[in-house]
Protein backbone atom coordinates (compact mmCIF):
# COMPACT_ATOMS: atom_id res chain seq x y z
CA UNK A 1 0.00 0.00 0.00
CA UNK A 2 1.22 3.53 -0.90
CA UNK A 3 1.04 5.43 2.02
CA UNK A 4 -1.28 8.94 1.90
CA UNK A 5 1.27 12.22 1.46
CA UNK A 6 -2.04 14.08 1.92
CA UNK A 7 -0.99 17.22 4.35
CA UNK A 8 -3.35 18.02 7.08
CA UNK A 9 -5.88 20.49 7.06
CA UNK A 10 -4.68 24.15 7.56
CA UNK A 11 -5.66 25.71 10.70
CA UNK A 12 -7.37 29.21 10.42
CA UNK A 13 -5.46 31.86 12.29
CA UNK A 14 -6.33 32.85 15.12
CA UNK A 15 -8.60 36.65 15.41
CA UNK A 16 -7.14 39.18 17.10
CA UNK A 17 -9.32 41.21 18.58
CA UNK A 18 -9.23 45.22 18.01
CA UNK A 19 -7.59 46.69 20.94
CA UNK A 20 -10.21 49.22 22.72
CA UNK A 21 -8.86 52.67 23.28
CA UNK A 22 -9.27 54.43 26.41
CA UNK A 23 -12.00 57.23 26.86
CA UNK A 24 -8.97 59.59 26.69
CA UNK A 25 -7.70 58.42 23.32
CA UNK A 26 -11.19 58.38 21.57
CA UNK A 27 -11.91 62.18 23.33
CA UNK A 28 -8.80 62.64 21.73
CA UNK A 29 -9.34 61.34 18.60
CA UNK A 30 -12.82 63.05 17.91
CA UNK A 31 -12.75 66.10 19.53
CA UNK A 32 -13.46 67.75 16.42
CA UNK A 33 -17.00 66.04 16.44
CA UNK A 34 -17.60 66.75 19.81
CA UNK A 35 -16.73 70.22 19.74
CA UNK A 36 -19.08 70.51 17.22
CA UNK A 37 -21.75 68.69 18.71
CA UNK A 38 -21.38 71.14 22.06
CA UNK A 39 -23.80 74.03 21.40
CA UNK A 40 -26.35 71.74 20.88
CA UNK A 41 -25.99 69.52 23.69
CA UNK A 42 -25.72 72.72 26.31
CA UNK A 43 -28.86 73.99 24.26
CA UNK A 44 -31.31 70.95 25.27
CA UNK A 45 -29.46 70.55 28.91
CA UNK A 46 -30.06 73.87 29.95
CA UNK A 47 -33.37 74.66 28.27
CA UNK A 48 -34.99 71.15 28.49
CA UNK A 49 -33.36 69.25 31.14
CA UNK A 50 -32.02 71.40 33.86
CA UNK A 51 -35.77 72.68 33.74
CA UNK A 52 -37.42 69.37 34.18
CA UNK A 53 -36.21 70.04 37.26
CA UNK A 54 -38.83 72.89 38.42
CA UNK A 55 -41.79 70.09 38.19
CA UNK A 56 -41.32 69.45 42.07
CA UNK A 57 -43.53 72.73 41.95
CA UNK A 58 -45.99 69.73 41.20
CA UNK A 59 -46.33 68.44 44.47
CA UNK A 60 -45.65 71.52 46.45
CA UNK A 61 -47.78 75.01 47.84
CA UNK A 62 -45.24 76.78 45.79
CA UNK A 63 -44.88 80.74 46.44
CA UNK A 64 -42.28 82.39 44.23
CA UNK A 65 -41.00 84.58 46.99
CA UNK A 66 -40.53 81.42 49.09
CA UNK A 67 -38.75 79.72 46.34
CA UNK A 68 -38.53 76.08 45.79
CA UNK A 69 -37.22 74.54 48.76
CA UNK A 70 -39.06 76.69 51.04
CA UNK A 71 -42.50 76.34 49.62
CA UNK A 72 -44.47 73.47 51.65
CA UNK A 73 -44.74 69.76 50.51
CA UNK A 74 -48.71 69.16 49.82
CA UNK A 75 -48.01 65.24 48.03
CA UNK A 76 -50.60 64.55 45.59
CA UNK A 77 -53.04 67.68 46.11
CA UNK A 78 -52.23 69.47 43.14
CA UNK A 79 -53.59 66.60 41.29
CA UNK A 80 -56.42 66.11 43.11
CA UNK A 81 -57.77 69.89 42.71
CA UNK A 82 -56.92 69.37 39.23
CA UNK A 83 -59.10 66.48 38.48
CA UNK A 84 -61.80 68.41 40.35
CA UNK A 85 -61.55 71.16 38.05
CA UNK A 86 -64.16 71.93 34.93
CA UNK A 87 -61.77 74.28 33.08
CA UNK A 88 -59.26 71.67 32.93
CA UNK A 89 -61.44 69.02 31.51
CA UNK A 90 -62.33 71.67 29.09
CA UNK A 91 -59.56 72.06 28.21
CA UNK A 92 -58.28 68.23 27.92
CA UNK A 93 -61.71 68.00 25.51
CA UNK A 94 -60.68 70.84 23.25
CA UNK A 95 -57.13 69.45 23.33
CA UNK A 96 -58.38 65.77 22.36
CA UNK A 97 -60.67 66.64 19.50
CA UNK A 98 -58.32 69.18 17.69
CA UNK A 99 -55.42 66.26 18.20
CA UNK A 100 -57.79 64.25 16.40
CA UNK A 101 -58.74 66.37 14.00
CA UNK A 102 -54.98 66.59 12.91
CA UNK A 103 -54.18 63.27 13.21
CA UNK A 104 -57.05 62.76 10.24
CA UNK A 105 -57.00 65.67 8.15
CA UNK A 106 -53.12 67.07 8.56
CA UNK A 107 -50.79 63.90 9.54
CA UNK A 108 -52.02 62.17 5.80
CA UNK A 109 -51.79 65.92 4.38
CA UNK A 110 -47.69 65.97 3.71
CA UNK A 111 -47.57 62.40 2.89
CA UNK A 112 -50.04 63.16 -0.11
CA UNK A 113 -48.37 66.59 -0.88
CA UNK A 114 -45.15 64.18 -1.04
CA UNK A 115 -46.26 61.44 -3.65
CA UNK A 116 -47.63 64.59 -5.44
CA UNK A 117 -44.78 66.45 -5.80
CA UNK A 118 -42.72 62.75 -6.59
CA UNK A 119 -44.78 62.86 -9.77
CA UNK A 120 -43.94 65.80 -11.09
CA UNK A 121 -41.51 65.40 -14.25
CA UNK A 122 -40.44 68.76 -14.64
CA UNK A 123 -37.31 69.37 -12.19
CA UNK A 124 -37.14 72.60 -12.08
CA UNK A 125 -41.26 73.15 -11.74
CA UNK A 126 -40.75 70.63 -9.01
CA UNK A 127 -38.22 73.02 -7.47
CA UNK A 128 -40.42 75.79 -7.68
CA UNK A 129 -43.51 74.34 -5.96
CA UNK A 130 -41.39 72.69 -2.71
CA UNK A 131 -39.77 76.50 -2.36
CA UNK A 132 -43.70 78.24 -2.49
CA UNK A 133 -45.41 75.12 -0.09
CA UNK A 134 -42.13 75.32 1.91
CA UNK A 135 -42.06 79.48 2.76
CA UNK A 136 -45.64 79.07 4.70
CA UNK A 137 -43.63 77.20 7.61
CA UNK A 138 -41.17 80.42 8.29
CA UNK A 139 -44.09 82.65 9.19
CA UNK A 140 -44.63 83.53 12.74
CA UNK A 141 -48.69 82.63 13.97
CA UNK A 142 -48.74 85.84 14.28
CA UNK A 143 -48.23 86.50 10.57
CA UNK A 144 -50.41 83.22 10.01
CA UNK A 145 -53.46 84.38 11.92
CA UNK A 146 -53.40 87.67 10.20
CA UNK A 147 -53.83 86.59 6.86
CA UNK A 148 -56.34 84.33 7.24
CA UNK A 149 -57.95 87.16 9.15
CA UNK A 150 -57.91 89.55 6.38
CA UNK A 151 -59.16 86.96 3.76
CA UNK A 152 -61.92 84.69 5.90
CA UNK A 153 -62.54 87.60 8.81
CA UNK A 154 -65.68 89.34 8.77
CA UNK A 155 -64.16 92.29 6.62
CA UNK A 156 -62.04 89.74 4.61
CA UNK A 157 -61.45 89.49 0.77
CA UNK A 158 -63.42 86.34 0.58
CA UNK A 159 -65.96 87.34 3.14
CA UNK A 160 -66.62 91.11 1.34
CA UNK A 161 -66.61 88.63 -2.29
CA UNK A 162 -69.32 86.39 -1.72
CA UNK A 163 -71.27 88.85 0.54
CA UNK A 164 -71.78 91.22 -2.54
CA UNK A 165 -73.29 87.91 -4.36
CA UNK A 166 -75.66 87.95 -1.94
CA UNK A 167 -73.81 84.64 0.06
CA UNK A 168 -73.75 85.37 3.91
CA UNK A 169 -70.86 83.28 5.78
CA UNK A 170 -70.12 85.61 8.69
CA UNK A 171 -67.09 86.15 10.39
CA UNK A 172 -65.05 82.45 10.67
CA UNK A 173 -62.42 83.68 12.46
CA UNK A 174 -64.65 84.50 15.40
CA UNK A 175 -67.24 81.22 15.23
CA UNK A 176 -66.47 78.94 17.93
CA UNK A 177 -68.37 76.12 16.16
CA UNK A 178 -66.05 75.97 13.30
CA UNK A 179 -62.80 77.23 14.90
CA UNK A 180 -61.17 73.63 15.59
CA UNK A 181 -61.36 73.07 11.79
CA UNK A 182 -60.39 76.49 11.22
CA UNK A 183 -57.40 76.31 13.67
CA UNK A 184 -56.87 72.18 11.50
CA UNK A 185 -56.66 74.34 8.43
CA UNK A 186 -53.80 76.86 9.70
CA UNK A 187 -51.58 74.35 10.46
CA UNK A 188 -52.58 72.27 7.32
CA UNK A 189 -51.46 75.53 5.59
CA UNK A 190 -48.39 76.55 7.51
CA UNK A 191 -46.56 73.22 7.84
CA UNK A 192 -48.41 70.77 5.45
CA UNK A 193 -45.26 71.84 3.10
CA UNK A 194 -42.03 71.68 5.52
CA UNK A 195 -43.90 68.08 6.32
CA UNK A 196 -42.81 66.67 3.25
CA UNK A 197 -38.79 66.77 3.31
CA UNK A 198 -38.59 63.74 5.18
CA UNK A 199 -41.42 61.70 3.18
CA UNK A 200 -39.19 63.09 -0.23
CA UNK A 201 -36.53 62.04 1.20
CA UNK A 202 -37.85 58.43 1.76
CA UNK A 203 -39.19 58.04 -1.76
CA UNK A 204 -35.97 58.84 -3.23
CA UNK A 205 -34.34 56.34 -1.63
CA UNK A 206 -36.40 53.43 -2.75
CA UNK A 207 -34.57 51.58 -5.64
CA UNK A 208 -35.59 52.49 -9.06
CA UNK A 209 -35.47 49.18 -10.23
CA UNK A 210 -38.66 48.26 -8.21
CA UNK A 211 -40.68 50.80 -10.64
CA UNK A 212 -39.13 49.40 -13.39
CA UNK A 213 -39.80 45.79 -12.28
CA UNK A 214 -43.57 46.78 -11.66
CA UNK A 215 -43.57 48.43 -15.00
CA UNK A 216 -42.78 45.55 -17.05
CA UNK A 217 -45.20 43.26 -14.79
CA UNK A 218 -48.00 45.78 -16.17
CA UNK A 219 -48.32 47.48 -12.86
CA UNK A 220 -50.38 51.18 -13.70
CA UNK A 221 -49.28 54.38 -11.63
CA UNK A 222 -51.74 53.27 -8.74
CA UNK A 223 -50.62 49.67 -8.18
CA UNK A 224 -46.87 51.18 -8.52
CA UNK A 225 -48.03 54.07 -5.71
CA UNK A 226 -49.69 51.21 -3.56
CA UNK A 227 -47.09 48.28 -3.76
CA UNK A 228 -43.90 50.39 -4.11
CA UNK A 229 -44.06 53.71 -3.19
CA UNK A 230 -45.82 53.24 0.02
CA UNK A 231 -44.61 49.89 1.32
CA UNK A 232 -40.98 51.90 0.48
CA UNK A 233 -42.05 54.79 3.33
CA UNK A 234 -43.80 52.75 5.69
CA UNK A 235 -41.06 52.47 7.99
CA UNK A 236 -40.46 56.58 8.02
CA UNK A 237 -44.66 56.58 8.12
CA UNK A 238 -44.56 54.49 11.57
CA UNK A 239 -41.68 56.57 12.87
CA UNK A 240 -43.57 59.89 12.43
CA UNK A 241 -46.74 58.82 13.87
CA UNK A 242 -44.87 57.75 16.78
CA UNK A 243 -43.26 60.95 17.07
CA UNK A 244 -46.34 63.13 16.55
CA UNK A 245 -48.11 60.53 18.89
CA UNK A 246 -45.44 61.88 21.53
CA UNK A 247 -46.60 65.64 21.20
CA UNK A 248 -50.18 65.33 20.61
CA UNK A 249 -51.45 67.13 23.58
CA UNK A 250 -49.45 70.08 21.92
CA UNK A 251 -51.84 71.62 19.72
CA UNK A 252 -50.40 75.08 19.06
CA UNK A 253 -50.04 77.33 22.08
CA UNK A 254 -49.19 80.32 20.08
CA UNK A 255 -51.93 80.10 18.31
CA UNK A 256 -54.40 79.32 20.51
CA UNK A 257 -53.96 82.41 22.70
CA UNK A 258 -53.97 84.28 19.45
CA UNK A 259 -57.12 83.40 18.68
CA UNK A 260 -58.77 83.09 22.34
CA UNK A 261 -60.28 86.28 22.38
CA UNK A 262 -62.18 86.23 19.06
CA UNK A 263 -63.40 82.77 19.81
CA UNK A 264 -63.70 82.76 23.47
CA UNK A 265 -62.04 80.30 26.20
CA UNK A 266 -65.00 77.55 25.57
CA UNK A 267 -63.62 76.77 22.38
CA UNK A 268 -59.93 77.26 22.19
CA UNK A 269 -58.48 76.29 25.54
CA UNK A 270 -55.97 73.86 25.04
CA UNK A 271 -54.19 72.03 27.83
CA UNK A 272 -50.82 74.85 27.13
CA UNK A 273 -53.27 77.80 27.28
CA UNK A 274 -54.45 76.04 30.93
CA UNK A 275 -51.19 76.07 32.23
CA UNK A 276 -50.37 79.44 30.92
CA UNK A 277 -53.28 81.15 32.36
CA UNK A 278 -53.84 79.05 35.07
CA UNK A 279 -50.37 79.31 36.52
CA UNK A 280 -48.62 82.76 34.82
CA UNK A 281 -51.69 85.14 35.42
CA UNK A 282 -53.15 83.81 38.33
CA UNK A 283 -50.97 82.49 40.15
CA UNK A 284 -52.03 78.91 40.39
CA UNK A 285 -48.62 77.67 39.83
CA UNK A 286 -48.45 73.84 41.63
CA UNK A 287 -52.02 73.01 40.11
CA UNK A 288 -51.08 74.27 36.83
CA UNK A 289 -47.55 72.40 36.91
CA UNK A 290 -49.26 69.29 37.75
CA UNK A 291 -51.34 69.91 34.60
CA UNK A 292 -48.13 70.50 32.50
CA UNK A 293 -46.76 67.16 34.07
CA UNK A 294 -49.75 65.10 33.44
CA UNK A 295 -49.51 66.14 30.06
CA UNK A 296 -45.24 65.08 29.65
CA UNK A 297 -46.04 62.05 31.06
CA UNK A 298 -49.16 61.28 28.62
CA UNK A 299 -47.10 61.90 25.92
CA UNK A 300 -44.23 59.65 27.24
CA UNK A 301 -46.16 57.00 27.63
CA UNK A 302 -47.64 57.15 24.32
CA UNK A 303 -44.28 57.01 22.75
CA UNK A 304 -43.09 53.89 24.54
CA UNK A 305 -46.95 52.53 23.90
CA UNK A 306 -46.66 53.39 19.72
CA UNK A 307 -43.35 52.01 19.63
CA UNK A 308 -43.71 49.05 21.33
CA UNK A 309 -46.67 48.31 19.02
CA UNK A 310 -44.55 48.72 15.73
CA UNK A 311 -41.72 46.23 17.03
CA UNK A 312 -45.39 43.86 17.15
CA UNK A 313 -45.36 44.76 13.18
CA UNK A 314 -41.98 44.02 12.60
CA UNK A 315 -40.97 47.58 12.17
CA UNK A 316 -37.76 49.56 13.51
CA UNK A 317 -39.59 52.36 15.18
CA UNK A 318 -37.47 55.22 17.25
CA UNK A 319 -35.79 52.76 19.21
CA UNK A 320 -34.82 49.12 19.77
Amino acid sequence: MVASTASPPLEAPARTRPQRRSIVDRLRRDWTLLALCLPGVLYFVIFFYIPVLGNVIAFKDYAPFLGISESPWVGLQNFVDLMAEPEFWSAVSNTLQITVLQLILFFPAPIALALLLNSLVGHRIKKFIQSVVYLPHFLSWVVVVSMFQQVIGGAGTVSSFLNSHGITIGNLMSNADTFKLLATAQVIWKDCGWGTIIFLAAITAIDLDKYEAAAIDGADWKRRLWHVTLPGIRSVILMMLILRLGDILSVGFEQMVLQREAVGAGASEVIDTYVYYHGIRDGDWGMSTAAGLMKGVIGAALIFAANKLAHRFGEQGIYR
